[in-house]
């Protein structure tokens, strides 16, 4: 059997206007290898996926890839119309096709004398084929397609339905389901935890941990990292590139500190010498010898004396300021600050009591809550497993959807939701003009853009259109904080946040002024969640529970 093909890198640069996305990224990944790429929004994570996949050309460099690869792109490629069944004849097309060539070159070899060329030939396609269908499992490919429905949640929904009426974690769930049941040679994921719940998430992790092939994703999920990776690829700014780590997030988190402190230390004493080499640079004899003349004891030997401690100080210049020179051609970079969130409040109040409740409040075959109360500083997490009705209980709380039942909100109640899919008219704006009409240009004076911590200073004035989806969720998350409601409503928000600025949201999301629903399936956030917790049964059935009251 042949080795399988490994998926390699080098030295991809990807030039976007007059900003490097990748300036000299080089990876190998080997079959069996799980490689994660981490880093802030705008590191070019998606952008690395998308040259390795051959979607995008790079500037420079080269891509060595496998003949069959998988690419989960973050903006799903299914057409609204397109049904479930045929996304899974879609996915399951490979192995079928695999086995159909089996079966026509089996009946060939029958028909073929032994010994003549024409049977070797066909002997050497049939081995070919073979291993490819033994690498894919093609045998077991729709057994696995069940399989992977049912672990993604998606066993329940008929096949006939169409992409357009999924939710959008329906959708995403169903495009990873595509790439688990086609087992390419290499598989490229990019935030694919994003719309998965404990579960879901846990099952995806085996089925990643499984594939016999190259895996290489883009993930901000710390425990999905833990979980998966064999290596890490870190695209922050770094004194000497992207480093890779071998391991998993928590190994990672402990060798980047380190890393980020000797990379200060090396700044500072670097710029310590340099402030050295330029006063030494700049010393002359006379300011050397301080303007003392010579000695009784010296004034025989004065000029000698004199030339030979010009000599020396010339030298010791000349010296100097070659170091400042070979220095100053290549000097260790500034050490990067990460973004940090800056928000005074997520949301303000300025009474107390109720401001909105629902009794037996229903969407059909989405929702159903029999009770629920929200005070005016609130903090609640919504939980339950995909398809319980999460997004959909923050729409009808935000007036976006319509459900049966009683639903009262306090008049003029000033409510913000963060959705999950962050769309904006006007594209071809930049990010600081849609956030100045959205918030008005008298608020944009009061709170910035740039003053949030959101979006990094080259990415403000660069068109919505050519942001990440990441970067254009921070920006709808930039426009609800900087005019904050009184009820704030947050579906996954830490979706595509860096660690750090999880973190960040999540202290911004305790005790203060105002309301806040969460709808998350964040572990790590779930865990240190300060609020009441309003638990969602699957399949919209039995009555919601509401822990912490």
């Amino acid at each position: 059997m042949s080795v399988r093909p490994a998926l390699i890198a080098h030295d991809l640069v990807r030039v976007r206007g007059d900003r490097r996305v990748l300036d000299g990224v080089s990876l190998t990944a080997a079959p069996g290898h799980r490689i994660g790429l981490i880093g802030e929004n705008g590191t070019g994570k998606t952008t690395v996926l998308r040259v390795l996949a051959g979607v995008d050309v790079p500037d420079s460099g080269t891509v060595t890839r496998p003949p069959d690869v998988g690419f989960l792109h973050q903006e799903l490629p299914f057409r609204a119309s397109t049904t479930i069944a045929a996304v899974l004849d879609d996915a399951l097309r490979e192995a079928r096709a695999d086995l159909a060539e089996l079966d026509r070159i089996g009946v060939a070899l029958a028909d073929s004398p032994e010994g003549t060329e024409q049977h070797d030939r066909l002997l050497a396609a049939y081995a070919e084929v073979l291993e490819r269908a033994q690498d894919r499992d093609a045998w077991d490919a729709d057994r696995r397609a069940r399989t992977v429905l049912d672990g993604l949640g998606l066993g329940g929904l008929p096949h006939d339905r169409m992409v357009g009426v999924l939710s959008g974690g329906q959708r995403g769930r169903l495009a990873l389901a595509a790439m688990l049941i086609r087992r390419p040679s290499a598989l490229l994921l990019d935030e694919p935890t994003n719309h998965l719940d404990d579960a879901a998430a846990a099952f995806c992790e085996g089925q990643l941990r499984a594939m016999p092939g190259v895996v290489v994703v883009a993930s901000h999920d710390r425990a999905f990292l833990d979980a998966v990776c064999t290596d890490l690829i870190d695209l922050d700014p770094a004194v000497d590139g992207p480093v890779r780590f071998g391991g998993g997030y928590t190994a990672y988190l402990t060798a980047k500190r380190a890393e980020a402190q000797r990379w200060r230390r090396r700044y500072d004493d670097e710029q310590a010498l340099l402030a050295d080499l330029r006063a030494a640079a700049a010393v002359t004899g006379h300011q050397v010898a301080h303007g003392r003349g010579p000695r009784d004891s010296e004034k025989m030997g004065y000029g000698h004396t004199a030339g030979r401690v010009q000599n020396q100080i010339s030298r010791r210049v000349r010296d100097a300021a070659r170091r400042l020179e070979t220095i100053e051609r290549d000097p260790i970079p500034v050490p990067s600050e990460p973004l940090r969130f800056h928000a005074p409040a997520l949301a303000v109040g300025d009474s107390d009591g109720l401001i909105v409740t629902a009794e037996r409040l229903e969407v059909p075959g989405r929702l159903r809550v029999e009770h629920l109360e929200i005070k005016s500083r609130d903090r609640l997490l919504v939980t339950g497993p995909n398809g319980a009705g999460k997004s959909t209980l923050l729409a009808v709380l935000a007036g976006h959807l319509a459900g049966a039942g009683a639903l009262w909100r306090r008049p003029e109640l000033r409510v913000g939701l963060l959705a999950q899919d962050s769309v904006f008219a006007d594209a071809r704006r930049t990010a600081r003009q849609v956030f100045d009409v959205a918030v008005g240009v008298e608020r944009a004076a009061v709170v910035p853009l740039s003053s949030l911590g959101l979006l990094a200073p080259a990415d403000l004035d660069r068109p919505v259109a050519d942001l990440s989806v990441g970067q254009r969720r921070r920006l709808a998350l930039a426009v609800l904080v900087a005019d904050p409601p009184e009820l704030l409503l947050l579906d996954e928000p830490t979706n595509h946040l860096s660690p750090t600025l999880c973190d960040e949201l999540e202290d911004a999301l305790g005790a203060g002024p105002g309301a806040i629903v969460v709808a998350s399936h964040d572990r790590r956030l779930r865990s240190r969640w300060p609020g009441r917790e309003l638990s969602l049964p699957g399949g919209g059935g039995c009555r919601a529970r509401i822990w912490g009251e």
